[in-house]
C-alpha cells in the first residue's frame, strides 16, 4: 500500500518486580528513565519510560487488583511483553480499515498533542496495540514533554524490531498489516521504521516475545521476560 507513513515507537513490557526490573534495564541497556508513572494510573498501573533513539521502552507494573495487566502476568506465567505502540500518519485511515477488519476499538486514549486507538487484542491477536498521531511528527507526549533530555546512545541506539508469537505468524501478519495500512512479506510487517516479526508460539502462548534493538555492540539478553538482541547496524 502506498502513502501511509508508519513506524515502531515503543514497546512495554509488563513486570511484577517494577524497580528491579528497571535496574536491570538501566544496567544492561544504558539508558535514563524520562519519566514514571505517567499516564497509566487510571489503569491500576505504576510505569518507567526510557528513551531509545527515538523510540520508547516502558515498563508497567499492577498496583491494584482486577487489572488488565495483573491478569495478564498471570496468564503469561509471569513477566512478559506488554504492548506495542505505532505511530502513523493518517488515523483515520487506521479506523477505517480496524472497522472493516471486524478489530474493536477498545480506548481512544488522547492528551494534547496525540490521539491513540487501543485494539482489542483478541481480534487483532498477538498483542495490545495502540495506533496514535501526533500533531508534530518528531513529538511523543506519552513520555512527556522533556525526554529527549533523557536519551542515551552509548550502549543501544534504536527500537529496530519486534517479535510477537502467534498461533499463525502469516494470518496474524497480514491481518496487523492490513490495519496498518501496509503490506506483510510473509510473516513480516516492515515498516517505515523498524518491522514486526511474528512466530510460532510455544509454551507460554501468545504475546510480544522479543526485541531487537540497534547497539554498539553485539548482545542477547533476556529483561522482564522478553528476549533482547542487541544488533550493531
Amino acid at each position: 500500500m502506498a502513502g501511509v507513513t508508519v513506524r515502531l515507537r515503543q514497546v512495554a513490557l509488563v513486570v511484577r518486580d517494577l524497580p528491579a526490573v528497571e535496574a536491570e534495564v538501566v544496567a544492561s541497556l544504558g539508558v535514563e528513565a524520562c519519566a514514571h508513572d505517567l499516564h497509566v494510573e487510571q489503569f491500576g498501573l505504576n510505569n518507567v519510560l526510557f528513551p531509545v533513539g527515538e523510540g520508547l521502552l516502558e515498563l508497567v507494573s499492577p498496583f491494584g487488583v482486577g487489572t488488565t495487566a495483573g491478569r495478564f502476568l498471570e496468564r503469561r506465567g509471569g513477566d512478559a511483553g506488554y504492548m506495542v505502540l505505532f505511530q502513523v500518519d493518517d488515523l483515520d485511515g487506521v479506523r477505517r480499515r480496524a472497522v472493516g477488519e471486524g478489530v474493536r476499538i477498545v480506548l481512544e486514549a488522547t492528551q494534547p498533542g496525540i490521539v491513540g486507538l487501543h485494539l482489542h487484542p483478541r481480534d487483532l491477536c498477538g498483542a495490545i496495540v495502540s495506533v496514535d498521531e501526533t500533531d508534530r511528527w518528531e513529538d511523543w507526549p506519552w513520555a512527556g514533554p522533556s525526554w529527549r533530555d533523557h536519551v542515551r546512545t552509548d550502549v543501544v541506539s534504536s527500537l529496530a524490531a519486534v517479535e510477537v508469537s502467534v498461533a499463525d505468524p502469516d494470518l496474524v501478519a497480514a491481518r496487523w498489516a492490513t490495519v496498518l495500512g501496509v503490506d506483510a512479506v510473509g510473516a513480516t510487517v516492515p515498516l517505515d521504521e523498524g518491522e514486526v516479526r511474528f512466530v510460532s508460539a510455544g509454551d507460554r502462548g501468545e504475546g510480544m516475545s522479543g526485541l531487537e534493538l540497534r547497539a554498539t555492540e553485539h548482545a542477547d539478553l533476556v529483561i522482564g521476560g522478553v528476549r533482547f538482541s542487541l544488533r550493531p547496524a
